[in-house]
């Protein structure tokens, strides 16, 4: 059986080490950026979940809007759309930032394999 194994750079121990580190960092930083994304989503879901009722009770009922730092008066059936594509676009960002994790996520295990890297347990 052949072995297809590409050919892998060679790294000083010190270049290997600061990649290692840089993968590291970057999966954090998108790991974090996913989960501040959910939280929005959720805060937006429960802000329809409790205008539901006043848009089929009042849709003429005022209500206030953050827009840009700017309190704005709107009705409820105007700022309702308004939220559902704003939450619609933030799941779909999360969507895209769990598949870019993923793909980094293959490309540091394939790093690992390749430079034959193993975490040690830490105490």
């Amino acid at each position: 059986m052949a072995s297809s194994k590409k050919k892998v750079t060679p790294l000083s121990d010190q270049e290997i080490q600061s990649k290692y580190s840089q993968f590291q960092s970057e999966l954090q930083a998108v790991a974090s950026k996913i989960g501040e994304l959910e939280s929005e989503a959720d805060e937006h879901s429960l802000v329809l979940t409790t205008l539901d009722e006043a848009l089929q009770n009042d849709p003429d009922r005022k209500c206030f809007r953050l827009i840009g730092g700017v309190l704005v008066e709107r009705t409820v059936k105007d700022v309702v759309p308004a939220l559902q594509t704003n939450r619609d676009g933030i799941r779909t960002a999360v969507k895209g930032l769990a598949d870019q994790y993923t793909s980094k996520e293959k490309e540091f295990e394939t790093f690992k394999e390749d430079y034959q890297i193993r975490v040690v347990g830490r105490v």
